[in-house]
């Protein structure tokens, strides 16, 4: 983790950077498609690290990391262009989580952690 930027300064770099240029914001089923794609990318990578897949001889390495980062930017992209904001997205979804299956999952024992 290097620079610390939060969600809304990070909106609003791929907004500054998409903003340049006429064609904007690709529509939202476009947007869907280079999300997909870009999911397709990183499992990819995930079954070469991971899996029983390993990469061909001609096949370039690509990181982990860096398809994390385009499905990033993508998904900004996506809620930019629907003006959501992924910091209230992210606290609604965190709300569900902390009451909806707050007893879902078996809690660590603060006590047994050293």
């Amino acid at each position: 983790m290097t620079n610390g930027k939060s969600m809304k300064e990070l909106q609003a770099e791929v907004d500054q950077y998409i903003s340049q240029f006429k064609e904007g914001y690709f529509s939202p089923l476009a947007m869907l498609a280079r999300l997909t794609e870009e999911l397709g990318e990183l499992a990819r990578e995930v079954n070469h690290y991971y899996g029983e897949k390993p990469k061909k001889s001609t096949e370039t390495e690509k990181a982990i990391e860096e398809e994390l980062g385009d499905l990033l930017f993508v998904m900004i992209c996506f809620a930019n262009s629907l003006n959501i904001d992924l910091e209230e997205a992210h606290d609604y979804v965190m709300n569900k989580f902390n009451t909806r299956d707050k007893d879902r999952w078996t809690r660590i024992d603060p006590e047994s952690v050293e």
